[in-house]
């Protein structure tokens, strides 16, 4: 037994980081709750003793002198106890050995189970020790296994879990896989602490900028603000109160380096860097780039910006399933409703419906006649008088002959004398 906890205890020490002192006390309590039965007598303030170098283990016992023993587990007589101390008398305590003949084997038995519950609490203590002030960092493992849809990453010492409401439903997995992931927290569950790891979350990406980009890492630049859809898409607003630091430079990098790296360490997800701005128009002005915005404007008291865009760019500033405006409206704490500019084409009906109303007396047509001739560009007498019968015709799906009597009708009006 002694030579076999010796190598225990160095091979736990060495591959568990648990120091001796701390592995001894754990085997000394355990041996003591297990081997407690195999006493029969001076069990009074019983403990364990462990020599740390040769691995001998003694049962120690504080019992009190006594000239005639009564309670076995508690006194000893006054001769036995002048063996062991000259000087003894009667009521005073004596630490005795107590250890009994075959204890070596009752202690390996029944302590194998108890030392390793022991053990296991002591990796969950240092687990909690280590990572309570990790939250807000990232690590980097190997996937170790899954359980239902949680990854389990292997993080060295310790193992990380990330649940499936953390991981990138665009990402896949597999055993063997190095990752990077975002400490949320350590949390205390049924089975001890638990290192909850996370590639979905936004601080994943802020921590990514702020250690590729040397500029948020000194606060020469500063991350306001990040928006994120895990797996599709991310925006991050920047700042510099240095005039002469372009913020969005610095976090693309030379040649795009630097968001490259981030870019590709989230599996190709598109990040946009936009320049933070605490005006919410031109911030969100900024947010929808590429697309060209004809109006902006809030609303304060619903706390909604609207933003009118040509109709060749409304998809582009909505973004796919409405990823874009959603990001910008988180971004910017606003509510961000994006239409059709149709400012436009509703001036160019209202000048179509005057031109058609116009016509309807001067030509002896119908309302619906005239609006057919203002909408196919026949919108004036002048235009009118200088085209086709059959053209007129066709515009209204009519004969020829009505083509022929509105056309005479415009012209005559050129032949009527000046008033």
């Amino acid at each position: 037994m002694n030579s076999e906890l010796i190598t225990m205890l160095d091979l736990l020490e060495r591959e568990k980081g648990i120091k001796r002192e701390v592995l001894v006390d754990a085997i000394s309590t355990a041996i003591l709750a297990a081997s407690k039965k195999s006493f029969t007598s001076g069990t009074r303030e019983l403990r364990i003793e462990i020599n740390h170098q040769s691995g001998a283990i003694r049962a120690l016992a504080r019992l009190i002198v006594v000239e005639k023993v009564t309670s076995p587990h508690d006194e000893i007589l006054l001769s036995k106890a002048r063996a062991i101390k000259a000087d003894a008398q009667p009521g005073e305590e004596v630490e005795v050995e107590v250890t009994p003949r075959d204890f070596g084997r009752i202690a390996a038995q029944a302590a194998r189970q108890a030392i390793n519950q022991r053990l296991r609490q002591i990796e969950r203590e240092m687990i909690y020790e280590e990572f309570k002030d990790r939250a807000g960092e990232i690590v980097t493992g190997t996937v170790r296994r899954f359980e239902r849809s949680d990854v389990f990453i292997d993080l060295g010492k310790f193992e990380g879990v990330m649940p499936s409401r953390e991981r990138v439903l665009t990402e896949d997995y597999n055993i063997g896989d190095r990752l990077r992931a975002y400490v949320v927290a350590v949390e205390s569950g049924n089975r001890g602490p638990e290192i909850i790891l996370s590639r979905s979350h936004p601080n994943f990406v802020r921590r990514l900028f702020e250690l590729e980009v040397s500029e948020i890492a000194d606060h020469t630049v500063e991350l306001k603000v990040v928006a994120r859809e895990a797996g599709f898409r991310t925006k991050v607003a920047v700042h510099s109160a240095d005039p002469k630091v372009d913020p969005v430079g610095a976090c693309v990098g030379m040649r795009g380096a630097r968001v490259k790296n981030i870019v590709r360490e989230l599996n190709n997800e598109k990040v946009d860097i936009i320049r933070w701005d605490p005006d919410p128009l031109k911030f969100v002005s900024a947010a929808l780039k590429p697309a060209n915005i004809k109006s902006i404007s809030a609303d304060e008291h619903s706390k909604t910006i609207r933003v009118l865009v040509p109709k060749d760019d409304l998809s582009v500033a909505i973004g796919r399933k409405g990823q874009n405006a959603r990001l910008t409206a988180k971004m910017c704490g606003w509510d961000v409703d994006i239409q059709e500019d149709k400012r436009e084409e509703r001036a160019m009906q209202s000048k179509t419906a005057e031109a058609a109303h116009s016509l309807t007396g001067v030509l002896g047509i119908t309302e619906e006649e005239a609006q057919l001739l203002a909408a196919s560009g026949m919108n004036s007498i002048e235009v009118i008088q200088v085209t086709e019968a059959g053209d007129i015709a066709e515009v209204l799906g009519a004969d020829l002959a009505t083509g022929q009597r509105i056309l005479e009708a415009a012209q005559a009006i050129q032949k009527a004398p000046a008033a």
